[in-house]
């Protein structure tokens, strides 16, 4: 039966909205019937793939429409195309004589919401099918009336290739045989109202255009050959609070600038200096700020338009796997900063991506992030929360990674987050809490944690907000618990640098600065940090935080920074402050590496790496960071003095104790408790020549008789004894 006119020419513009009903061979009552679009085409032959004759159609419209019977039932064909009486061939692979790839399996569980594949489903597949190679796309636009993948492929020709509607779950797709990887494409999608949207880059991407650019990029990689089972093994047998954590917190783009006039390293070629420059500082893991892409380098990877795609700005996907295996083959983690929080509104993104708010709320109280002007995900959206949970698992799963550091986690929770009163909107409740992103972040931490033992998740959360740290359990959807792994300290970090930045004869009336943080300090598996956020947008460098003269200013920085390695939690420390660089960071440059020509850089800088060294060796000062039975005052109310000591213990370990002195002064005959008579080694301190310092000390140790001893604390210094049981 011969189309209605008005779908010949629907389906000539690329506007028909089921192109698969009138394309590729079809049954009719004197045998199968092929129709096809042919540019450019005189004749044309249908043939099978392996090249046997199936029947020769007839052009019935000048613009390349061509019909004719043909032998067999449905089967993908190839035809063989002449123009110029023959003077130029060429064959067409038809993409519309091929059966769908998705399933009723899949179906069932997109619809249902616990599809924890979709990575291996949506976006672009360069796949085998039904006996071709080619890519499978897919993209889902629910209210679209339209949808076509365009390309380099196809002249992004919109017309070429129209996909198919998968009505029950708003998924469209479509197989293009005869391309692989490399190719450039986008959606081009025509809303219910007719309105054509921005071209869309693919939400599933694994690959992207480098800026300005931006345009998906088919994958067409083999899998990486992974050599980091042991690494693997060892996380996935322990229990990450009870290890030595530190964390080096690096932006891939300016830790260090090539200087022949290109703006970023390849991964491979970070990996060479980035790596052993980590093992030979001590950390156990780096932390990256976002590496996925996004379109705005000020914006540090932190409003990303491509979840699933490692930045073109560091060269192939792949060399990001390259990357994390050759970190852990040399011992070495790779956390990764996570955005789910929000997204940019750029036209190629993930906003009114249908025409409609399909990934974003529409209401902007709920919608619009006013911090970032950004959208919001709607977490209540069941395939909103699966494209995000699956993009956690991604990328433990694809790329390895240790850990998840997901970003604003407590603009996520609060309805109300930098909001006044009526720019938001309460929840069923009445209350400000937002239980759709409860429910998401729960979904997220169990998915991660049950397909990637070994994996951890932390939480940038600022607020009080209970149990970011406790398991997620079967019950209680209004459960405060998130089942992150870690959650920062933001209390500590805000109230040790005030006190940090006040004139030492000032600090003996701000103790509390100090000492506070412990009455809480078990509440959560936490995670002391020192990011990136601390010395941007005029805050200044860490060093330049520190109070006093350019002398005091580093061994009061010496100070802070053992105060904090001997404090209970796991570190994180941002580039750059392992050697006190002075200037505040800007991801436009690189480091000033300079710096280390000049000594107190350098102490600084071997004061890290010691103390790294040292918390990684004991387990005293590790393996109890976040149970209370690690940990007890032994000189907590010395106002006067600005000394704090405290004792830090481990199950089979001999105890560490840390002293600090937060003056300029030496208590040359300071009394301090220590909970064993014996003898304590000095093991580090920050007042040593090696560092810098003054030299003062104790010839290497202290005897404790009656419960305590004589010791000399050197002028703004941290010192650390260990028991000689």
């Amino acid at each position: 039966m011969q189309p209605p006119a008005d779908a010949i020419v629907a389906l000539l513009a690329g506007t028909h909205a089921d192109p698969f009903s009138l394309l590729g061979i079809h049954p009719g009552p004197q045998g199968a019937f092929a129709r096809a679009i042919l540019p450019g085409a005189e004749t044309a032959e249908a043939r099978s793939l392996d090249g046997a004759l199936l029947g020769t159609l007839e052009r019935v419209d000048p613009r390349g429409l061509f019909e004719g019977p043909v032998q067999g039932t449905r089967q993908p064909v190839r035809y063989y195309c002449s123009a110029g009486g023959g003077a130029h061939t060429w064959q067409v692979t038809d993409p519309y004589s091929f059966g769908p790839v998705l399933g009723p399996v899949d179906d069932f569980l997109i619809g249902e919401g616990r599809h924890q594949r979709l990575f291996d489903k949506l976006g672009a597949h360069v796949i085998d099918h039904e006996g071709a190679r080619g890519v499978h796309f897919a993209v889902w636009a629910p209210n679209a009336r339209l949808v076509s993948v365009v390309g380099d492929f196809n002249d992004w020709e919109a017309a070429r290739h129209p996909m198919r509607r998968r009505a029950d779950t708003g998924i469209w797709e479509i197989f293009i045989p005869d391309i692989g990887g490399g190719r450039a494409y986008k959606f081009r999608i025509v809303g219910a109202d007719g309105t054509v949207q921005p071209y869309k880059a693919d939400p599933f991407a694994f690959a992207a255009e480098l800026r300005p650019h931006t345009a998906s990029i088919t994958l067409d990689a083999p899998p990486h050959v992974w050599g980091d089972e042991a690494h693997r093994a060892h996380w996935a047998n322990v229990d990450a609070r009870r290890q030595p954590i530190t964390i080096y917190e690096v932006h891939p783009g300016s830790w260090h600038k090539p200087g022949d006039g290109r703006e970023f390293y390849a991964w491979d070629e970070l990996a060479d200096r980035l790596i052993p420059y980590v093992v030979d500082m001590g950390f156990t893991h780096l932390e990256f700020m976002p590496v996925s892409e996004h379109p705005y380098d000020p914006s540090w990877g932190y409003q990303t338009t491509g979840l699933y795609a490692p930045s073109a700005r560091f060269g192939d996907p792949m060399g990001f796997a390259r990357f994390v295996d050759g970190a852990h083959r040399a011992g070495i983690g790779v956390l990764i900063d996570w955005v789910p929080a929000h997204f940019p509104t750029d036209a190629h993104g993930l906003s009114r991506f249908d025409g409609t708010a399909l990934y974003e709320h529409d209401d902007p109280r709920q919608g619009f992030h006013p911090d970032w002007n950004t959208a919001i995900y709607n977490f209540g959206r069941r395939e909103v929360r699966d494209f995000l949970v699956n993009n956690a698992v991604f990328w433990a799963e694809r790329y390895h990674v240790d850990g998840l550091r997901v970003d604003a986690v407590a603009s996520m929770l609060h309805r109300d987050y930098s909001r006044k009163a009526g720019e938001w909107i309460p929840n069923a409740d009445g209350g400000r809490e937002n239980w759709e992103a409860v429910a998401f972040l729960r979904a997220m931490n169990k998915a991660v944690y049950a397909a990637s033992p070994g994996v951890m998740t932390m939480a940038e959360e600022s607020t009080t907000w209970p149990g970011v740290t406790l398991p997620v359990g079967e019950d209680a959807p209004r459960s405060s618990a998130l089942g992150f792994g870690f959650k920062w300290n933001m209390g500590f970090m805000n109230d040790t640098l005030r006190y940090m930045a006040r004139d030492p004869v000032h600090r003996r009336h701000h103790h509390d600065e100090i000492t506070f943080g412990l009455m809480y300090a078990f509440t959560e598996n936490f995670v002391l940090p020192l990011s990136h956020d601390e010395v941007v947008h005029g805050k200044g460098s860490l060093i330049a935080k520190m109070a006093g003269t350019d002398e005091q200013r580093f061994a009061s920085l010496r100070a802070y920074y053992g105060l904090m390695w001997g404090y209970p939690g796991k570190k994180l420390l941002f580039m750059g402050q392992e050697f006190a660089q002075r200037r505040e960071w800007s991801e436009a440059r690189s480091l000033d590496w300079d710096m280390l020509q000049y000594a107190p850089h350098q102490g600084v800088q071997a004061w890290v790496r010691d103390l790294n060294r040292t918390y990684a060796a004991l387990p005293a000062l590790h393996a109890r960071d976040c149970e209370p039975e690690g940990f007890e005052w032994l000189v907590v109310d010395d106002a006067q003095a600005s000394v704090f000591a405290w004792v830090r213990r481990a199950p089979g370990a001999d105890p560490v104790v840390v002293v600090c002195n937060m003056t300029p002064a030496i208590h040359d005959h300071y009394r301090l408790p220590l909970p064993l008579d014996g003898t304590w080694r000095e093991v580090l301190n920050s007042d040593a020549t090696t560092y810098g310092g003054s030299g003062l000390g104790n010839t290497g140790q202290i005897i404790a008789e009656d419960g305590a001893a004589l010791v000399i604390v050197p002028p703004l210094s941290t010192m650390m004894f260990q028991f000689q049981s």
